[in-house]
């Protein structure tokens, strides 16, 4: 193993580029999560997720997509927020965006600063390698982070930290030193099923499982077709991603916002997006909006999507003019997520536009909604 003073180090350096948490697990070290993950995707609870599944096999462990491994370094940033993610859960007007997206791209951000511990690292030992994860690539963080000691898989499925509850976003630095690993998690969920409870669409079919075809996070940001309808209505304003099952966890209490990673401070725009401004958004504006921003990757079609979701939800008669605008849009996922919203606002309206434009549409899935709606 490598020595006790390289670890502590190692810990310092870390804290000093804005991690809050930082953990050793050995290579080996979450044995049972491959079975778990074949699971879960035998059941389809990936949905149209397919990369999970087409790169399961290196998914696995991370001796699967790496040989060379002996040591996987867990990192977690705080993005704890100032006020109650659920502050506008009431809200007609505007579009309710996750917390971790209100700022700046975390992709980019933990990047960074885990290629600036990697290269510390690499100076502190000879011969050493080192490669860096940020989400996308098929690394099982969650069980590497509670195997690291970070915290616990809570009964979201996400991470759990005594000091930072609901609020760490993860980054891996795998390496072929021989760390000695830190004591795993244990499990503090105890009785508690208030995540459980709070998630509007019943995305839980048990603690501890998650079946991401009902989950609003997968809903508004991974589909890239229409949302289902029966889960429209209980989307409510979110127009990108959900933070209910995080917002309820007990253990955020201790979770101060001032050990936030400044570059997650919100953003005016995307804390409190109007939705009259999203359903009038083009390409070009899109993507001037959300520069900088993880929103960025879902592109203007499935925003203007969420929207118009919103707005059917709103009871807002001044929504309606942008929304019959947005029946001739080029995209077949807008107009469709128009028809319906038109059709909750304003009936006579959508009846008075429903011939015409019934008999023109060109898309079948657009066909269908009108028939629908």
């Amino acid at each position: 193993m490598a020595n006790n003073s390289l670890t502590t180090d190692l810990k310092t350096q870390a804290a000093a580029l804005g991690f809050v948490a930082c953990g050793i697990a050995g290579a080996d070290s979450v044995p049972l999560a491959g079975d778990r993950l074949r699971a879960w995707l035998a059941d389809g609870a990936h949905g149209d997720m397919l990369w999970m599944e087409e790169k399961a096999d290196r998914r696995v462990s991370p001796k699967a997509l790496w040989p060379d491994v002996r040591s996987v370094i867990m990192l977690g940033m705080s993005y704890a927020p100032a006020e109650d993610p659920m502050r506008l859960a009431g809200a007609s007007d505007v579009g309710r965006v996750s917390v971790y997206a209100q700022g700046a791209d975390y992709h980019d951000v933990v990047k960074r600063n885990l290629k600036t511990l990697a290269r510390w690292l690499v100076d502190q030992a000879e011969d050493v390698g080192v490669k860096v994860f940020v989400d996308t690539a098929p690394v099982m963080e969650k069980p590497l982070a509670a195997a690291a000691g970070l915290g616990w898989q809570g009964k979201h499925t996400n991470v759990v930290s005594r000091a930072h509850g609901s609020w760490l976003l993860l980054g891996a630095i795998y390496t072929t030193l021989a760390l000695e690993p830190d004591s795993p998690g244990g499990d503090r969920c105890g009785s508690c099923d208030a995540c459980q409870r709070a998630c509007p669409t019943a995305a839980f079919p048990g603690p501890y499982r998650l079946d991401a075809r009902r989950c609003i996070s997968y809903l508004t940001i991974e589909l890239k077709g229409p949302i289902p309808r029966e889960f429209r209505g209980a989307i409510g304003n979110r127009i990108y991603g959900c933070d209910d099952c995080l917002a309820v966890c007990p253990w955020n209490k201790f979770a101060a916002s001032a050990a936030a990673n400044r570059a997650f401070l919100p953003r005016a725009e995307l804390a409190v997006p109007w939705l009259d401004d999203l359903l009038r958004l083009d390409d070009a504006a899109f993507r001037q909006i959300f520069s900088g921003s993880p929103i960025k990757r879902i592109g203007r079609d499935r925003m203007v999507r969420n929207a118009a979701i919103a707005a059917g939800n709103s009871g807002r008669a001044e929504l309606v003019e942008p929304l019959v605008s947005l029946l001739d849009d080029a995209a077949p996922l807008v107009r469709g997520a128009a028809i319906w919203a038109l059709a909750r606002l304003d009936g006579d309206r959508f009846a008075r536009e429903r011939p015409a434009r019934f008999a023109a549409e060109p898309d079948e899935t657009v066909r269908d909604e009108w028939q629908l709606a």
